[in-house]
């Protein structure tokens, strides 16, 4: 029963995440639509459209990889892992997840200090701090280190990604 009960919350979540990415590249997609029409038809370009489609960009692009992607939706190099046995490619997705732990962990109090740092900074058109815009990316990195920690724990059980097997089940949202 918990297990089902987290199961629908995972599914929901998965959902309202995919609800936020949607919208960023609706919003990105009328920035652009405007920039198009104000700059080619009226003749007068808009720059907050630029920015706001840079934002949107960037924030798409690492909410989605943190968010929505799942680890069997990341690149690999299959034609490697495809000839090894199965304990192996457990080896490598503990390697690999442990040197991606340690690089992250390392990386975020630089990564958090960058991000304070650039609230004095502003966009050029809205005025908006870049501590804002940057704030992303340690949600991404931190989102990186619970997923390849549970990633490790799954192969050092000897078992495979529950969203592994969910995706291999047809259980996708």
């Amino acid at each position: 029963m918990m297990a089902s009960g987290w199961a629908q919350v995972s599914k929901w979540l998965r959902a309202r995440s995919q609800d936020v990415a949607v919208a960023l590249i609706a919003i990105m997609f009328v920035s652009f639509i405007l920039q198009i029409a104000f700059r080619y038809v009226l003749n007068r370009p808009l720059g907050w459209t630029e920015e706001v489609t840079v934002l949107c960009w960037v924030w798409v692009v690492l909410w989605g990889a943190a968010f929505i992607l799942s680890d069997h939706d990341e690149i690999r190099f299959d034609v490697i892992t495809g000839l090894v046995p199965e304990s192996t490619r457990r080896a490598f997705t503990v390697f690999s997840g442990i040197a991606l732990i340690v690089l992250f962990a390392v990386s975020l109090p630089a990564t958090w200090d960058y991000v304070l740092f650039m609230k004095r900074e502003k966009s050029a058109y809205l005025g908006m701090r870049f501590d804002y815009l940057y704030s992303i990316y340690v949600v991404f990195a931190v989102v990186c280190i619970v997923k390849h920690v549970r990633l490790v724990w799954y192969a050092l059980r000897g078992r495979k990604s529950p969203e592994i097997d969910a995706v291999e089940d047809g259980d996708r949202v």
